[in-house]
């Protein structure tokens, strides 16, 4: 990284982690902004925009190979105007220019490299690009100097270039005028195209070239899959998979908490990066799997992952970090590999040698190592496998390994820790305040709700001071109009925590949040775009509908509206909206479900919708546990369930409560369908047999 005794260009005074990272750079960095393309108009240069992200291995790379080299920098400082741009604060721009290079027939990474007109429209570009020529790309100087030429000589090619792709940037989604629903069809296409790239020896999913990502949204549809069609594979593909990566280096079996990627198919070599995100979604996917199984490991794990979150990524105020770096100390992954002399000596003093030996074979550790001559740690049998080679029981086995981790994690402490992106992203947190809602309610532990509602404390507090939700929090400082994906998500972390806690106020707020993304986000296709109409620094504003390492901004919404009209509230027009998505990716959905996993999950219950149960308890009556534990064990993760206490008038802005009373003096149980309510009845056993009957 940068040396900061080196005098400071103009990100010195951002907020963010990784334009702080090239605050020291001898590059004339701009962030982005007006100054930069007004000065890039007044001298007549093009633009170089650099993407990329405080934790992005190659990022850092590419920094200390050419952004910090003098004679590279005096190369864009004499031939651009060079801005600065973390993906992470303004994913709006990224996926403007990510398409772009899609365009252009490249592959997308980071960091993204583009040429720019002082108009913003985009000429040309790359991803990493190396200080010499190799890997069968010219060196960056040469890439510089190449388009400084063309600017100089040939600019009608590039500007006719830039012309061209703007154009197919504007293209938008037509209407969707006369367009059927889906069917769910749609689903059983999903799940067979999965099935089809399903790795059946290793788990997870073969289609990433040599990389493995957690596929934790394919996971949450599988489980929904399954709940319908129990006699599939939908629900051996979840297990295999969340057993595979669990096991595997991809996950810390020291810390806790999965990183970005495998680098190799057998869940072993990770890329050690470990994003808020990717522990969200994958802690989520553990949930229901509990849920669907009752398999107490999938339990421990999804609370193994919030032990880390809550240790490692959680503030003083209760909201999340962002992530936590690959490297330290200028070297990937050095902070999480052992020697196995390494562990020999951390665990010499308080484990026995056989013990020691027991651990060392579990984890796979040899005096080789499986990476660069140390180790990662994995669990390459299977327990059951293991259990029965060393002839030791389960309990003792996991006392043990308790034990041992906890002393590793202080040795390991002692390292030089990698760098912790502690900015605070609505709609990263909202994924971990949905994760921990659901674990709230599977587990019956309320303490989760509760750490999830600090979190919501937080963005209500410092993210939403004024109403206007932003998206990215910082040392006192949030900027940045909240994206589509930001509210949509934020939206529905409210719908999940009102299912964990009944807060009514939870259910209001989510709806509100909806009505201002029907406003202000909408286009003529039905889809919604993920900036808000008040966006000026655009150079369009972009509808995405495939899920990346989030789900999509669209899926997030149609989640949000369906469950907004599942409740009753504003039902036409949630009801309209979730239905103009669907309209509209019908065919996509069709033929490539498994690249809207969110969003097909959800068509179950849009499409079919099931009961719904309203529950209204006298004053100073306690919440019926038994019942909603349940509730929740029978009806899935997506029950609709409202509760609330009897009032004056009995009117509640919640609809499923709204006129109905605690007959008896007792809690009242009201079992409805499409708001269509039978008898009401005061026992659990009574309800069942309504719900049996329905």
């Amino acid at each position: 990284m940068s040396e900061a005794s080196a005098p400071a260009n103009r990100l010195a005074q951002e907020k963010s982690p990784y334009l702080l990272q090239h605050a020291h750079n001898p590059v004339d960095w701009y962030p982005w902004g007006v100054e930069a393309f007004e000065k890039a108009r007044l001298t007549d240069r093009p633009v170089l925009l650099s993407i990329g992200y405080a934790t992005c291995h190659w990022c850092h790379v590419m920094e200390r190979e050419s952004f910090e080299n003098p004679e590279t920098a005096a190369v864009m400082n004499e031939h651009f105007i060079a801005i600065k741009l973390d993906r992470e604060e303004r994913p709006d721009v990224d996926q403007i220019y990510m398409r772009a290079l899609h365009a252009t027939g490249q592959q997308g990474g980071w960091p993204l490299n583009m040429f720019l007109t002082p108009e913003r429209q985009p000429i040309t570009g790359g991803t990493y690009f190396p200080p010499e020529p190799r890997y069968g790309r010219p060196s960056f100087v040469q890439v510089l100097e190449s388009i400084a030429r063309a600017w100089r000589e040939d600019r009608e090619k590039l500007l006719n270039s830039a012309k061209t792709l703007t154009e197919w940037l504007e293209q938008d989604f037509p209407p969707n005028d006369g367009a059927a629903l889906p069917s769910l069809e749609a689903s059983k296409a999903t799940y067979e195209s999965l099935l089809a790239h399903f790795d059946e020896y290793r788990g997870g999913f073969t289609q990433n070239g040599p990389n493995k990502f957690p596929p934790s949204m394919s996971l949450l549809f599988l489980l929904e899959y399954h709940r319908r069609n129990p006699d599939s594979r939908a629900l051996a593909m979840v297990e295999s998979t969340l057993d595979r990566m669990r096991r595997g280096g991809i996950y810390d079996q020291v810390g806790g908490g999965l990183s970005r990627y495998a680098t190799d198919h057998d869940w072993l070599v990770p890329h050690f990066e470990k994003m808020l995100y990717d522990n969200a979604l994958f802690a989520w996917a553990l949930v229901d799997c509990f849920r669907v199984t009752r398999n107490e490991r999938y339990r421990e794990w999804a609370l193994d992952v919030f032990e880390y979150i809550e240790r490692d990524m959680t503030s003083q105020e209760g909201a999340f970090f962002s992530a936590e770096d690959a490297d330290s100390e200028g070297e990937e992954g050095k902070f999480y590999v052992w020697k196995s002399t390494e562990l020999e000596e951390a665990l010499s003093d308080t484990f026995t040698l056989e013990e020691r030996k027991m651990l060392l074979q579990l984890w796979g550790v040899s005096a080789r190592g499986n990476f660069e001559g140390k180790n990662i740690l994995f669990e390459p049998m299977e327990r059951e496998a293991f259990l029965r080679a060393n002839a030791v029981a389960p309990e003792n086995l996991q006392a043990l390994l308790d034990r041992a981790r906890r002393r590793l994690l202080e040795a390991r402490n002692e390292r030089v820790r990698p760098l912790r992106d502690d900015k605070v992203l609505t709609a990263w947190n909202a994924l971990m305040i949905s994760a921990l809602c659901q674990a709230a309610r599977a587990f019956s532990m309320p303490p989760l709700a509760e750490r999830a509602r600090r979190a919501i404390n937080f963005i209500e507090e410092k993210l939403r001071p004024d109403g206007r939700l932003l998206r990215r929090y910082r040392e006192g400082d949030a900027r940045f109009a909240a994206t589509l994906t930001d509210l949509a998500l934020y939206g529905g972390a409210l719908l999940d925590c009102y299912r964990a806690t009944f807060d009514e106020k939870l259910l209001e707020n989510a709806r509100n949040i909806a009505a201002q993304i029907r406003g202000s986000f909408a286009s003529t296709s039905g889809l919604f775009y993920e900036s808000e109409q008040a966006a000026s620094d655009l150079l369009v504003r972009s509808i995405e509908t495939y899920d990346g390492v989030e789900p999509s901004g669209n899926a997030s919404a149609f989640r949000l509206f369906s469950w907004l009209a599942s409740y009753g509230l504003d039902i036409a027009e949630n009801r309209k909206a979730a239905d103009g998505i669907l309209r509209t990716l019908g065919g996509a959905l069709a033929e490539r479900g498994s690249a809207h996993s969110f969003l097909v999950r959800g068509l179950f219950e849009h499409l079919n919708p099931g009961s719904e149960l309203a529950i209204v308890l006298p004053e100073g009556a306690s919440v019926p546990e038994e019942t909603l534990s349940w509730v929740e064990e029978t009806w899935g993760p997506d029950s609709v369930v409202a509760l609330g206490y009897e009032r004056a008038g009995n009117k509640s802005e919640v609809p499923l409560l709204d006129g109905r009373n605690a007959t008896e003096g007792r809690p009242t149980y009201y079992l409805c369908q499409q708001f269509v309510c039978r008898t009401p009845v005061h026992s659990l056993s009574e309800l069942q047999s309504l719900r049996t009957d329905s």
